[in-house]
């Protein structure tokens, strides 16, 4: 087959492919670019300057206000507690209804004895006015301590006071002495604040003990009219119940207490319940002999020293008081053991009121139990160090000069 010719309707092959090249880029020219036309504007055609409108007149902003300038931060906390004056003043009542109660004492002694002077010739109303100060002081502090509403505890610590005064008779004296006593027991417990190391709890103790004497005084202002024995259990009772509820607060309930504090707490119950017990079925079902051989010891011993310690302070309060105020300081469960430090401070606060006890046989009888208390909470302490603190002498320096578990002033708000 013969190839197309120049001639052929076909065309030439050589052709048709130079037909089909691009031409060559150097053969290429470059369009120039054209600039847009202008577009010339005669005045006529120009747009009409817009109309300048005079802008309104800004209405006068009226004078700010003077802002009150803001407190500075100085870095330094609030206040914890009530105002310093109000603390004053009620200390004032209770120094006040305090020394009218020693005076009425003192008096009480120096007119036994026979002897005549400035302070044997006491009003007879000096006692009682005293024992309401002093009452509704207590009260106050208690409420404030425990943020409570102190002025409504005050007044009706003051009308339960003044009524029974007025009134007289039986049932009100007696029931404003077991306020008293109830008031005065759980506040000398509240009042206390951790203790580091063994001789802060012996601080904390006496700072109770303290408050429950000043307590029994303010009971006998009152008068009341009592069977000791049963006394003894309604103010103990009570003081318990109160303690207990105000403690479930501050411990942080019953689910805080863990394992150990659930011993501890059942242990001190069982104190609590075989001494009572076991003093109320010796004395209406023991036999006779044992009974005397008992009350003939107790007897012997009082003969010998003055008085006979009580048990259930010396086993249970002041153990109870020295151990949590000391465990208060590393745990909050520190409080469900000093709340039996009621056990202490009750029958601290009611040995005045029995008719055959005197002010020699109560001081020597509190004095006595607080110093076998006190070597029993020092034994409770070091077991509770050697089992759950550091260990050596210098490991128990170092964690009681590091940092402890922080709580509120004495008279500050728990």
């Amino acid at each position: 087959m013969s190839s197309p010719t120049a001639d052929s309707p076909r065309g030439s092959s050589r052709g048709k492919r130079a037909a089909e090249r691009p031409p060559s880029r150097l053969r290429r020219t470059r369009k120039p670019k054209t600039a847009p036309p202008e577009v010339k504007t005669t005045p006529a055609e120009a747009p009409p300057a817009a109309l300048v409108v005079p802008a309104p007149a800004a209405p006068v902003a009226p004078d700010p206000e003077p802002t009150p300038a803001l407190a500075q931060d100085t870095g330094a906390l609030p206040p914890d507690g009530p105002r310093r004056s109000l603390m004053l003043l009620w200390f004032a009542v209770l120094g006040l209804g305090t020394a009218a109660l020693v005076w009425s004492a003192l008096g009480g002694l120096l007119e036994d004895s026979g002897t005549a002077g400035p302070l044997a010739s006491v009003p007879e109303w000096v006692d009682g006015a005293g024992a309401v100060a002093v009452a509704t002081a207590l009260s106050w502090l208690l409420a404030t301590r425990t943020a409570g509403r102190a002025l409504v505890s005050a007044g009706l610590a003051l009308v339960l006071g003044v009524a029974s005064l007025l009134v007289g008779g039986r049932v009100l004296p007696t029931g404003a002495a077991v306020m008293t006593c109830v008031v005065g027991s759980v506040y000398a417990v509240m009042v206390t604040v951790p203790a580091v190391t063994w001789w802060k709890a012996v601080r904390e103790v006496l700072v109770a003990v303290l408050v429950a004497v000043v307590t029994a005084f303010a009971a006998v202002g009152f008068e009341p009219t009592v069977a000791t024995d049963r006394f003894d259990l309604a103010a103990l009772f009570l003081a318990l119940g109160l303690v207990f509820t105000i403690v479930y607060r501050l411990g942080a309930g019953l689910h805080g207490l863990g394992r150990r504090g659930m011993i501890v707490v059942a242990s001190g119950l069982a104190v609590l319940v075989v001494t009572l017990l076991y003093a109320e079925l010796l004395r209406r079902y023991g036999t006779q002999t044992f009974v005397s051989s008992v009350l003939d010891f107790a007897d012997w011993v009082s003969a010998r020293i003055g008085a006979f310690p009580r048990p259930l302070v010396v086993l249970l309060g002041i153990p109870a008081l020295a151990w949590g105020t000391h465990l208060r300081a590393r745990r909050r469960q520190g409080w469900w053991v000093c709340a039996f430090g009621v056990a202490a401070t009750v029958p601290l606060a009611t040995g005045l009121v029995a008719p055959d006890s005197s002010y020699l046989e109560a001081g020597l009888r509190a004095a006595y139990s607080l110093v076998l208390g006190l070597l029993i909470g020092y034994v409770l302490i070091r077991i509770d160090l050697a089992l759950t603190g550091t260990k050596g002498s210098r490991g128990r320096r170092a964690e009681e000069a590091g940092p402890h578990r922080p709580e509120p002033r004495r008279f500050a708000e728990l």
